[in-house]
């Protein structure tokens, strides 16, 4: 039984979901319309990186 290939897109698309998640809990300003300096990166990184899964997920139908 040979293991199922790492989809990489997911993995960063998951990891970076949590970093988002995770900095959102911890932040009381990023939980509020703005994100802070800190968060704004992370959650820009979580937000191309959907997309870009998003994107991929739909070609493939």
């Amino acid at each position: 039984m040979s293991a199922r290939p790492t989809d990489d897109l997911f993995v960063r698309y998951m990891k970076a979901f949590e970093d988002s998640t995770k900095h959102t809990a911890d932040c009381p300003a990023c939980q509020g319309e703005t994100p802070c300096t800190e968060g704004t990166p992370i959650h820009d990184r979580f937000a191309r990186l959907q997309d870009a899964y998003n994107a991929r997920q739909k070609q493939q139908r």
